[in-house]
């Protein structure tokens, strides 16, 4: 819609608001490459100068988008750690009670005494001495402490045994295991295991956007967000619902194929 340029005419207000956008977008002072590369630090970008043949104005649209990329993400990963883990501790408390993580590392607990699971071990007493010298304890407290690599460890072949063979099913809906492939507990840890890596890179702010050898590649990405909600569905989560209105990895995964063409 042009503006009125008749001085005794006024502008609407829809004329006026774009009128202050157009006027604010021409103000905005755009951070030169070498300020943006001096504070992001030059061995960050330089996946993103490769990737972009050495142009730096899109290896800094291309950092900002995986920049989001990564958030959309982050978000799907965080609603996967809360339900597994919540699963988890459902299953755990109907075998060895309310507290039974506190119970886990305390005498006679299933990981006290064995050397194997000891990283897990001083994972969870760490946390729960904090809580008590808080005067803080409570076991969703507790729970909430524990980092993503606890609730994968619960399903290696140890600690699987250890807490009873029971955690298995936090999948009811998985498929039958065949001479093929077999879907046990070694298959979940290795399954959390890819989701950890990928949730480690994001938070650690290393690139999601990037393939071998460097290249813009939305196949990492994909491929975990896919297994993310394969394992929602073997949890007999619907993650469509669950999702509503927060996920938008699709999308972004798109912008970021799409930017440079």
């Amino acid at each position: 819609m042009p503006f009125l340029k008749n001085p005794s005419k006024k502008n609407s207000p829809s004329q006026k608001f774009s009128l202050t956008l157009h006027r604010k977008k021409q103000c905005v002072n755009i951070m030169k490459y070498t300020e943006f590369e001096d504070l992001i630090s030059s061995a960050r970008m330089r996946k993103y100068i490769t990737a972009c043949g050495n142009d730096t104005r899109k290896a800094m649209k291309l950092y900002r988008l995986n920049l989001k990329l990564s958030q959309e993400m982050f978000t799907v990963i965080s609603c996967f750690e809360v339900i597994l883990r919540n699963k988890i501790d459902k299953v755990m408390q109907q075998y060895f009670g309310n507290d039974w993580l506190r119970d886990s590392v305390a005498n006679n607990g299933i990981f006290f005494s064995d050397n194997r699971v000891e990283q897990t071990r001083k994972i969870i007493t760490k946390a729960y001495n904090e809580l008590v010298r808080e005067n803080n304890y409570s076991h969703t407290k507790l729970l909430s402490q524990m980092e993503f690599g606890v609730w994968k460890y619960m399903f290696n072949n140890v600690q699987y045994r250890l807490s009873g063979r029971h955690l298995l099913s936090v999948f009811p809906n998985k498929p039958r295991s065949t001479p093929q492939m077999r879907i046990d507990n070694s298959k979940i840890f290795l399954e959390l295991d890819y989701i950890n890596n990928i949730r480690n890179r994001i938070a650690h702010h290393k690139p999601i956007c990037f393939g071998n050898p460097v290249c813009i590649s939305d196949v990492y990405t994909k491929v975990n967000y896919n297994r993310i909600k394969t394992l929602f569905s073997w949890m007999g989560v619907d993650s469509k619902r669950l999702l509503y209105g927060m996920d938008n990895v699709e999308s972004k995964c798109l912008e970021i194929m799409n930017f440079l063409t």
